[in-house]
């Protein structure tokens, strides 16, 4: 009796197992280190960075990944998500059309403590619904910072 109970909770853990697999493969936000066979393929797939996409124009890369974050900012105001005090490094892959495949973060040590799947799933939601203001011919990628709250200088155009 003794071994049927220690091989059924041996069962029960392998799928529990198999199930967390699977939710972090088709989460849209996660944290590094939560999926990294995942993470390997994304940065794999998505080989092109935003600069490159931007024909190596800092501004516009930069004008682009401040937009997104203060469109971020924005959907998390709306959503009455508090960001302030969040400090991150992230990794976005787009899809070629410019849609959010997934989002990978990790907290910088000086971030404020929180609920860091609640980030995730706020991130996710995010990713589902936003468009990026560019698209390419591959998928792409940017890795980067971001502090909350957003107080960044756009550059002039020369």
């Amino acid at each position: 009796m003794k071994y049927i109970f220690t091989y059924i909770l041996a069962i029960m853990m392998s799928f529990g197992a198999i199930a967390q697999s699977d939710t972090a493969v088709s989460a849209k936000a996660f944290l590094i280190g939560e999926n990294e066979k995942h993470f390997e393929s994304l940065v794999s797939e998505h080989g092109e960075q935003l600069l490159n996409v931007c024909k190596n124009n800092m501004n516009k890369a930069y004008k682009l990944w401040v937009s997104l974050l203060k469109d971020l900012e924005g959907f998390a105001n709306d959503k009455e998500f508090d960001l302030n005090g969040t400090k991150i490094w992230i990794n976005l892959f787009w899809n070629a059309d410019g849609s959010i495949r997934n989002i990978v973060y990790y907290p910088k040590p000086n971030s404020k403590n929180m609920n860091f799947a609640l980030l995730s799933d706020f991130l996710s939601d995010f990713a589902f619904s936003y468009q990026f203001a560019l698209t390419n011919e591959t998928p792409f990628s940017h890795y980067g910072s971001a502090s909350f709250p957003t107080f960044y200088i756009f550059p002039q155009d020369k």
